[in-house]
């Protein structure tokens, strides 16, 4: 199983006279944040071989220099660059001594590794070249400190730093000039036009295309592990790719709405851990009218926590060969906007059940009618301020209750769908999964339905004090590919929330007479 990662840590040399950068290229036993996530090497788990470039922000097409030569001890590989003597060279030195840019990002072919928590720990790994890059994910290393003053390479000074151990070769020194320097350029010549060129066009424009060829890297194809590496996001636009088959999907079964979360407060989820605890007063300090030298009376605040569970939410895909040879381009587009969607779904089920578990029903049953519908959210909103001094500001609906409400008539007159009323209750539009209701906002979700499984019976609409539940959620999702022994691809979406109940009445549900 191979997987190609990068991970970034800090140069801590630059020296202008020998025309060297010198930086960890890997750490050991330290956490790297990745595109494969959290990753830690191992000690000897990166094999190093002849010939590793050093490229400017893992352009390709820009290379600046070579290994020459590294050590490695128990705390990771230090790694020595030679620079060439080019415009960009020069400017590499330049930007390394001033504090420009002053990070080493090193691409990595994983061979072997096994996960541990959230974390990635890698046995085995073969490096495949280094970049010169301006954010470095090792904060903890040193940052530069040295750079000489002379541009003579005749004899190293006495200040300057040398690392001798695991020389590559001395062919490889020299030939950093002929195979990527150009000749040398005087300081006065800096200013000239520089050489018009026209880099090559990746074919990664879109989620899709990345992780269509995120597999092919991972089946052993350089081409796509270029692309892949050189790419810096997995693409926003959306490709135009002909196709001799219809590109038309019909999808009635999933999509990305999630009507619950949306209505409840949104809190970013904690870096660790599988679990958090939130603090929560549970008694408050009192104040009562005093008589004339007599003493207060005396409260004392306490508190407790609100343990809130991290959960993982993923799916997998697994793929033939076959299918990713003989697929149109179109497919990969379309697994991943499948994926996304089963994603929300789970998500906000996941919510709706937790809400409905600790809410409350409402203490008085109503049918399903306006004025039902006007006595329940009445009721409701005084039942949840009463209980979470919160006001209630949601109401969260069936699609079928959706439909009862756009149905309410006043003598034929619509009450909430009337394009402009002269008494109005709200506006709810079957165009639109968002609307007003007796004051409230409305969210449609049909991720969760009524007792049984009726769409308009108990607990098929909810009163909402959004600040009585909060949804924390990791900033990204995180989408891998696997190559396992039968020759088929894994493809996994995955990503992790927690529901944190901070007023478990703060939800007043329906209550059908």
């Amino acid at each position: 199983m191979n997987n190609f990662i990068k991970f970034s840590t800090d140069i801590i040399a630059a020296n202008s006279s020998k025309r060297e950068l010198t930086g960890v290229i890997v750490p050991f036993g330290q956490v790297g944040h990745t595109n494969m996530g959290d990753v830690v090497f191992q000690q000897g788990s990166l094999k190093i071989g002849e010939g590793i470039k050093l490229f400017t922000e893992h352009d390709m097409t820009r290379p600046i220099g070579k290994l020459s030569r590294y050590e490695e001890d128990d705390k990771g590989i230090v790694g020595t660059f030679k620079i060439a003597r080019t415009n960009a060279g020069d400017d590499a030195l330049a930007e390394a001594q001033e504090g420009l840019r002053t990070g080493f990002s090193v691409g990595a072919m994983i061979d072997d590794y096994v996960t541990k928590g959230e974390q990635v720990i890698v046995n085995e790994a073969t490096l495949r070249e280094v970049s010169h890059v301006t954010f470095p994910a090792f904060g903890e290393y040193a940052q530069i400190t040295e750079v000489a003053a002379s541009a003579d390479t005749s004899q190293p000074t006495e200040s300057e730093e040398t690392i001798v151990s695991n020389e590559v070769t001395p062919e490889v020194v020299e030939e950093v000039a002929a195979e990527v320097a150009a000749p040398a350029v005087e300081a006065q010549e800096r200013n000239a036009r520089p050489v018009i060129f026209t880099a090559p066009r990746s074919p990664i424009v879109s989620k899709g295309s990345y992780l269509e060829h995120n597999i092919r890297a991972a089946l052993g194809n350089e081409d796509s592990r270029q692309y892949v590496m050189a790419a810096d996001t997995t693409g926003n636009n959306a490709a135009f790719i002909p196709t001799p088959q219809s590109t038309e999907l019909i999808n009635g079964i999933a999509n990305a709405d999630r009507g619950i979360i949306d209505a409840i407060s949104k809190g970013t989820l904690p870096n660790s851990g599988m679990s958090f605890e939130i603090p929560k007063i549970t008694t408050a300090p009192t104040v009562a009218e005093v008589a004339e030298a007599n003493a207060m009376s005396e409260t004392d605040t306490a508190s407790s926590f609100v343990s809130v569970a991290v959960k993982k939410f993923g799916g997998q895909q697994t793929l033939s060969v076959e299918l990713l040879d003989r697929s149109s381009p179109v497919f990969f587009d379309e697994l991943v906007r499948q994926m996304e969607y089963a994603y929300a779904k789970a998500t906000d089920s996941f919510v709706g059940t937790a809400m409905q578990s600790t809410g409350t029903l409402n203490a008085t049953g109503q049918a399903n009618s306006s004025t039902g519908l006007i006595a329940y959210v009445s009721s409701a909103a005084a039942a949840v301020y009463s209980a979470s001094l919160g006001f209630a500001r949601a109401l969260i609906v069936t699609p079928e209750q959706w439909g009862n409400i756009m149905g309410y008539n006043d003598a034929g007159r619509p009450i909430y769908t009337a394009s402009q009323p002269s008494n109005a209750g709200g506006a709810v539009s079957p165009q639109s999964l968002r609307g007003t209701v007796a004051g409230l906002d409305l969210y449609v979700s049909r991720n969760f339905t009524g007792s049984g499984g009726d769409g308009t019976a108990d607990y098929s609409m909810a009163v909402v004090n959004p600040d009585a539940y909060t949804w924390y959620e990791s900033p990204r999702l995180s989408l891998r590919t696997n190559v396992i022994n039968t020759g088929q691809i894994d493809v996994n979406y995955y990503g992790y929330g927690a529901l944190a109940t901070k007023i478990a009445a703060g939800a007043n549900w329906f209550n059908k007479s």
